[in-house]
């Protein structure tokens, strides 16, 4: 199942080697997580969620009254595989996630799918598979886990490999092979707490993540 990590923020901005990359002022910053089981089916149902979360305050001051487009605030998100890590006792394993390629192309959409929806200016992520710093300013702090209900790996498990619909062939007569799942972990940002050190056997492009709760 697709993950996202959504976090309520007043500012958050990402660098790479020391320069800023992206930034927004107030709103959500999304870190997601992509598995190998995952469809436009979970892309679909994320992409609705994450945008229409109640998590802002009204005029009035109602609390969890007004969703990011209501409030016309921006999205920062960021890839993070390590989201979809299982604990093999105290070592992360990492193979639930969608293999690099593939990876990178269901982002790019999921990305894409997010400005459609609401504003392309107001949508904002990283750079996929690089190792990133994400400063985060946690707004309350507000921090809501969301996973793709399971019913819809049902309900797409044609499509349990991500295939780009522009990589599809035309002809449709010749049906396409499930492709093996690569045993190399996924190569993406990582998220660790600040000033703990990297782990020897990461993955390379990982992502720290600096958070300055307010």
């Amino acid at each position: 199942m697709m993950k996202a990590l959504i976090q309520r923020v007043t500012q958050a901005k990402v660098t790479v080697d020391g320069e800023t990359v992206s930034s927004i002022g107030k709103g959500l910053c999304v870190l997601i997580g992509i598995t190998h089981k995952d469809s436009p089916k979970e892309m679909e149902y994320m992409v609705r969620k994450i945008l229409n979360l109640r998590l802002f305050d009204d005029d009035q001051g109602k609390r969890w009254a007004k969703n990011v487009m209501e409030k016309n605030f921006e999205v920062l998100c960021v890839s993070q595989f390590t989201l979809c890590t299982i604990l093999k006792g105290n070592r992360p394993d990492f193979h639930a996630a969608m293999a690099p390629e593939q990876s990178q192309e269901f982002y790019a959409e999921f990305v894409k799918q997010m400005g459609e929806t609401y504003d392309p200016s107001k949508i904002k992520d990283g750079v996929f598979g690089a190792y990133m710093q994400v400063h985060i300013q946690n707004d309350g702090p507000v921090t809501i886990p969301l996973e793709t209900p399971i019913s819809l790996q049902e309900e797409g498990k044609k499509q349990k490999k991500w295939n780009n619909p522009k990589n599809q062939s035309s002809n449709a007569s010749k049906s396409t092979p499930v492709q093996q799942q690569s045993s190399v972990p996924v190569s993406g940002p990582e998220v660790s707490c600040e000033g703990a050190e990297a782990m020897s056997s990461e993955p390379q492009g990982g992502t720290e993540s600096q958070q300055d709760q307010s």
